[in-house]
């Protein structure tokens, strides 16, 4: 056979058995088919038939379920019923009981409406009969309504004005007392304490020289010398019948003293003449400056005070040379130092600055002459341009009263002052002076009503005053007391402070027969 045929044949068997094993294939997989689904169809039915007797339970227990809801909710329904009615009925009860109390408050607003009427006519009756009243009253006292309004403030008034001087007088004893027992405590440790040798100086001073022929050489040819001599110290030379002895008078000690050490030095050394006066003179002058300088720094040493400026230290130092009253104003000033610092301790306050207020609080006084004012005004002002210490400042410029207001330093410095200058001896005025004083005081407390006698006494640190008992009660001499001491205050100047005490005394006299 040809390769031809073969290739056909064999072509042909290839195609024949493909053909024959799809179809093989075909048939098996249709035969599987079947058979799948007929299982599948045995288990639908099998699922319907379940799912049937599986809805009937549900259906049955739903109409169950859904009987017992029914019927919960229709005993619900008849409870909630029997509820609202009982609740309709407690309503229509309450609306009742309230119509029955709005009558009867209708009732009771008619009845005080008729009692209302009453009233306002009662009302009208006592108005009426209290004008009545009044007007008789008025006819029998003689007088208005307003008249008597007025008598009654006035005794209303009258009393208590006595009542509260009453009450002030017991309140005025009470801290008198205190402040009496504690200040008498405090000064008298500071007085005792403090107390120093008493230093009196005097607007003279003599010198002694060799013999009378000296006289004539210090007046000099027709009085050259003398003159000189005065012209470059301003002092008075006095030469009188004294014996081995000339007097240098003037009021200003500085001077004096610059007069005495060049009259010494011109006495020793012999040669007198104007032109040997000046240069002596000149000398003397550098002299005292050293002394006032001196003399500064010691007291500040003595004191304890450090720090102070120089310009301060000199002045302080020229008080040396001044007086007041006789008393040498640099010991006053270191003795109410002292005072200052001990009072503040006592009191709490800071010692150091009382002390320092205490020694520069009369600085005022080495310039008052040059300066117008006083020389708390003037020493304050002075001490504010070099030291950084208010409450010093406020010390000085306070201890004499002269500020609108005082503070503690104020006080303290006033108080250290009045025992330094009114000890006994401290100070010394003429005796033209001490009998104007005493006289002034005696015509200050005459000048009252009521007044009937009055008496200084204790070298005028006190007044004792007579009044007239039937014109003059308790409470008013306690008045006249204060009103006296602020005339004093007004119209005086003295040293320490001045006691006023008024006696009021009554005596009943009678006869035995």
């Amino acid at each position: 056979m040809s390769s031809g045929i073969i290739a056909i044949l064999y072509v042909s068997s290839l195609i024949i058995g493909v053909v024959l094993g799809g179809a093989i294939v075909f048939f098996f997989r249709r035969m599987a088919v079947n058979r799948l689904l007929r299982v599948t169809q045995r288990k639908v039915s099998r699922t319907i038939i379940e799912a049937k007797e599986e809805g009937g339970k549900i259906i049955e227990q739903s109409r169950t379920e859904a009987e017992k809801i029914r019927t919960a909710a229709s005993n619900e329904y008849r409870e909630r019923r029997m509820e609202l009615e009982r609740q309709e009925n407690r309503l229509l009860s309450k609306t009742e009981n309230l119509e029955r109390k709005l009558e009867g408050v209708g009732q009771r607003e008619r009845a005080l409406a008729n009692k209302e009427k009453s009233l306002e006519t009662i009302r009208a009756q006592i108005e009426e009969a209290r004008d009545k009243e009044l007007k008789q009253l008025e006819v029998i006292s003689g007088m208005s309504t307003e008249q008597a309004k007025e008598i009654l403030l006035q005794s209303v008034e009258s009393e208590m004005k006595a009542e509260a001087s009453r009450r002030l007088h017991e309140w005025e004893i009470k801290l008198k007392e205190e402040a009496d027992v504690r200040s008498q405590q405090i000064l008298a440790q500071a007085i005792q304490r403090s107390a120093s040798e008493i230093v009196s100086e005097t607007t003279a001073t003599s010198v002694p020289i060799p013999s009378d022929e000296m006289k004539g050489r210090l007046i000099g040819r027709e009085g050259r010398n003398i003159r000189a001599l005065e012209q470059a110290t301003g002092v008075d030379l006095i030469v009188d019948d004294t014996p081995e002895a000339v007097t240098l008078s003037s009021f200003d000690p500085v001077r004096r003293e610059i007069a005495r050490i060049a009259l010494n030095k011109l006495i020793l050394d012999g040669r007198i003449h104007p032109a040997r006066i000046e240069e002596v003179v000149k000398k003397a002058e550098e002299e005292v400056n050293v002394s006032i300088q001196t003399a500064g720094e010691q007291a500040a040493y003595q004191v304890g005070v450090q720090g102070l400026r120089p310009e301060l230290i000199k002045l302080l130092g020229r008080l040396k040379y001044r007086t007041s009253y006789g008393q040498s104003v640099l010991a006053h000033s270191i003795e109410v130092a002292f005072a200052a610092q001990m009072i503040a301790s006592e009191l709490g306050a800071n010692p150091t600055i009382a002390k320092k207020a205490g020694l520069l609080h009369d600085i005022g006084k080495a310039v008052d002459r040059e300066v117008e004012g006083t020389h708390a005004a003037i020493g304050a002002d002075l001490v504010k341009q070099w030291e950084k210490s208010p409450e010093v400042v406020m010390g000085i410029a306070e201890h004499h009263g002269e500020t609108a207001n005082t503070s503690t330093w104020g006080y303290i410095i006033s108080a250290a002052d009045a025992i330094s200058s009114a000890r006994p001896g401290a100070r010394r005025e003429s005796l033209d002076n001490y009998l104007k004083r005493l006289k002034a005081l005696e015509d200050i407390a005459n000048s009252f009503k009521g007044v009937e006698k009055s008496f200084a006494i204790q070298a005028g640190r006190e007044v004792r005053i007579l009044v007239k008992p039937e014109e003059i009660d308790d409470l008013n001499a306690m008045r006249l007391a204060r009103d006296i001491v602020k005339k004093i205050e007004e119209g005086m100047e003295y040293p320490g402070q001045i006691r006023v005490t008024v006696i009021r005394e009554t005596r009943a006299v009678d006869f035995a027969k």
